[in-house]
């Protein structure tokens, strides 16, 4: 079975820094694009930051400068460096992947992780 879970949130201060990672497990051939997003309480959830294969990526306003997506695909593994954080940047954060396995392609979402910058 194919999934995505994530690890890295918690508890940080204004202005500290967070890693999250997300790993990929299952019979996976490759992945495409892999992606953040965030959603806090009483809002939609927006994408904060992705990553193609070809290795172009695309951030929301509010995140860059601060936060770096990155991937090791040989770990199948994608991480989002969040430094300088923020209160607005608390959220339940999801990975998101397209997946190419041995039976077919996927669009598969992880569990979330929390991020609560607060003082």
């Amino acid at each position: 079975q194919v999934q995505l879970v994530e690890s890295g949130g918690g508890l940080v201060q204004p202005g500290g820094s967070l890693r999250l990672s997300c790993a990929a497990s299952g019979s996976i051939l490759s992945i495409n694009a892999m992606g953040w997003y965030r959603q806090a309480p009483g809002k939609q959830r927006e994408l904060v930051a992705s990553l193609t294969s070809g290795g172009s990526t695309n951030y929301a306003g509010s995140v860059k400068g601060r936060f770096t997506i990155s991937r090791d695909n040989v770990k199948k593994t994608a991480y989002l460096q969040m430094n300088s954080l923020k209160p607005e940047d608390t959220a339940v954060y999801y990975c998101n992947a397209d997946l190419l396995t041995d039976r077919g392609r996927y669009d598969r979402w992880g569990q979330g992780t929390q991020v609560i910058v607060s003082s």
